[in-house]
């Protein structure tokens, strides 16, 4: 038996052209038509359709199935992106941001990134990461608004600094504890690189326990206890235990530096009271380590102490920076070949920026 089917409404496309007029200010320019943006190639339809398919599907999949240019992507997401920011306020009741900077491209071309703390939402970036940049941002947020921020966490960048001290001077600046601790981390590798260095001119072996002299030598052994020395204790495997065990026998001084270093570590998990203690124990401790790398750091440690004690209070670090820092990486990669930063930046926005487009015809 046949049935009939209902198969809806009829669409029907319409071809109009768009003319072209003298404008007196503009020169002769095409005129703005209802259907589609200014000076675009593509309805409405088409930009939306286009923007939800880039944040949702893969570079391949959008240019296939759109038959365009993975470039006239970028061209539409930019346009549908100045739209969005036009009619959206973003920085509506903003209190808490975090500011960091990612690696867009080689020849060292960053990305300056603001993060919303509460919601998590991606708020703001613009290529390059210098004070110039981040005044960019500032500007655009307004005095009002800037004086209405309570807390900036950064890592301990002096471009950074300078611009939420002169910008929102009220604002609590709260030092990144993961920065903080990579920085002992750094000094770390660098007494352990020392002493990589000194053992290899200096030929050094280490017995292999039957009275003969090891070829791999102790050299090879610091090399290889570098990720023993990096890792938190709880983390550490068996092999890398027993390494760590060797550098404390061999090397008293590179062991020393690793207490330095994870001394550092536990003191953001105290409470401020402790912790403010414990800082200032660290400091003298690593004032009197003769060890040339951690000496700076204290000096270093100190300059930020009153930022680090507040992360610790506040319980504030960049660790959801970090997390958009590792989506925006992967917009990165998908995003290749657009001509511009300011096309990447609109694709990290519309994904993670809190207004993500809408599939055309769907509420």
């Amino acid at each position: 038996r046949w049935r009939a089917l209902d198969l809806g409404t009829i669409q029907v496309f319409l071809e109009a052209d768009a003319p072209r007029v003298a404008c007196r200010v503009h020169g002769p320019t095409v005129a703005a038509v209802p259907w589609a943006r200014h000076g675009a190639g593509h309805t409405h339809a088409f930009d939306d359709q286009v923007a939800w398919l880039a944040t949702q599907c893969s570079k391949t999949a959008v240019t296939d199935l759109m038959r365009i240019a993975w470039r006239t992507v970028g061209a539409i997401i930019t346009r549908v992106w100045a739209d969005v920011e036009a009619l959206t306020d973003r920085f509506r009741g903003l209190r808490r941001i975090g500011i960091d900077e990612i690696s867009y491209k080689k020849g060292h071309r960053y990305l300056t990134v603001v993060v919303d703390h509460d919601s998590g939402v991606l708020l703001w970036a613009a290529p390059g990461r210098d004070k110039a940049t981040l005044n960019a941002f500032f500007d655009k947020l307004g005095p009002e608004r800037c004086a209405q921020l309570t807390h900036v966490s950064a890592d301990g960048a002096e471009w950074i600094s300078t611009v939420v001290a002169d910008r929102c001077p009220q604002a609590v600046r709260c030092a990144d504890p993961y920065h903080v601790v990579a920085w002992a981390t750094d000094a770390l590798d660098e007494v352990r690189r020392q002493a990589w260095n000194q053992a290899r001119r200096s030929g050094q072996t280490r017995p292999n326990g039957r009275g003969r002299r090891d070829a791999s030598g102790r050299a090879k052994a610091l090399k290889g206890a570098r990720y023993a020395l990096w890792k938190n204790p709880e983390d550490l495997t068996e092999n890398q235990q027993a390494k760590l065990a060797w550098v404390a026998k061999a090397d008293p001084r590179l062991y020393r530096a690793y207490l330095l270093k994870e001394g550092l570590r536990t003191i953001f998990r105290l409470d401020l009271e402790d912790a403010e203690e414990a800082l200032d124990r660290w400091v003298s401790w690593a004032r009197r380590c003769r060890i040339p790398a951690f000496v700076a750091l204290q000096r270093k440690i100190l300059k930020h102490r009153a930022s680090i004690l507040a992360s610790i209070e506040h319980g504030l670090s960049n660790g959801r920076i970090e997390s958009v820092n590792t989506k925006v990486r992967l917009i990165t990669r998908i995003a290749f070949g657009f001509r511009s930063p300011h096309a990447l930046i609109a694709l990290a926005m519309l994904s993670l920026g809190g207004h993500r487009p809408v599939l055309p015809g769907r509420k």
